[in-house]
């Protein structure tokens, strides 16, 4: 079978689109490894429109009964699949390729995601998973009453930070510069007897035995070293994207996001769109993901009735 459209991601921009498309009656392939995307380990998400609180899980799952309501005759779901490439069968047809199956469609959008940086200092590999964690609301229990360390600045730590301390003994927030979170936030989070905060330093080691015992740092400027005696390091420091599987296809930029046309999505090559996190937008949220998808599948569907 071949598909006017193959959707990739289980997150909210690539739920949106199979929503939109299945209403437009495309036939539509949509493949995810998972759902929810980076929200999925959230505890508290307060800025998706509509709902003034929800976990991350709960987002995950309200994702997943929304597209499925939608299963059919128009739409195809395959979980637990993960994209390993896309070629360019012919002029008119692409070729996605899982560990599974190959499946052919017309057209392309991504919205594959983004997964988590890894902090590169020495001991952080040593002690992943045994005091260096990447995920607050996963681990955050398993320290209670301890001293912890945030690496990280953006919305992301902060949140991070936030959660913690309701059941850390302190949390200690590393920033490589200043503070970029919220205002509304930086100044609920700041109002904490718990919570500390080191800017413009750099982190050099994590050390420990067969757990994590503390975080070296430098002030930017210095060159002496400063141990900060921790228990347990989660780490914020940004995305990679999830774009390995086009990276000989389409045009990415130096981070390897997948350059796209604001206006449009549309990427380099003519019948492949992409939105989320997985491209050069100046932004990168939940909500901003879900319209640059909805965006994509507009122009996407006018492309395929004018070209098809």
């Amino acid at each position: 079978m071949i598909y006017d459209t193959i959707i990739i991601g289980g997150g909210p921009g690539g739920v949106a689109a199979g929503i939109y498309a299945a209403r437009k009656r495309l036939r539509t392939l949509f493949i995810t490894k998972e759902w929810g995307g980076q929200s999925n380990v959230s505890e508290n998400i307060q800025n998706w429109i509509g709902t003034p609180s929800l976990s991350g899980s709960d987002l995950a799952q309200r994702f997943k009964e929304h597209l499925e309501s939608y299963k059919g005759e128009w739409l195809d779901i395959r979980e637990g699949l993960w994209v390993s490439a896309i070629h360019k069968k012919t002029d008119d047809i692409f070729e996605v390729v899982t560990g599974k199956d190959v499946f052919l469609g017309k057209t392309i959008l991504i919205a594959a995601g983004s997964s988590r940086r890894k902090l590169e200092v020495p001991g952080a590999a040593q002690f992943e998973n045994k005091g260096v964690t990447y995920c607050a609301s996963c681990d955050g229990l398993l320290f209670s009453g301890l001293d912890v360390a945030v690496v990280g600045g953006g919305n992301a730590g902060m949140e991070s930070a936030a959660q913690l301390l309701a059941y850390c003994k302190s949390v200690t927030l590393i920033t490589h510069g200043p503070i970029r979170a919220d205002a509304v936030t930086v100044e609920r989070i700041k109002a904490n007897p718990h919570f500390h905060n080191i800017e413009n330093a750099d982190i050099t080691e994590i050390t420990g035995n067969n757990l994590v015992t503390g975080i070296t740092y430098q002030i930017k400027g210095s060159d002496t070293p400063i141990q900060l005696p921790v228990r347990g390091v989660f780490v914020e420091i940004g995305l990679v994207p999830n774009t390995t599987f086009v990276k000989d296809l389409v045009t990415l930029d130096t981070f390897n996001r997948i350059v796209v046309d604001p206006r449009t999505q549309r990427t380099s090559v003519a019948g492949i769109w992409a939105a989320g996190d997985c491209t050069d937008g100046l932004f990168h949220q939940n909500n901003i993901a879900a319209g640059d998808a909805v965006k994509a599948l507009e122009d996407l569907y006018l492309y395929t009735k004018l070209h098809h």
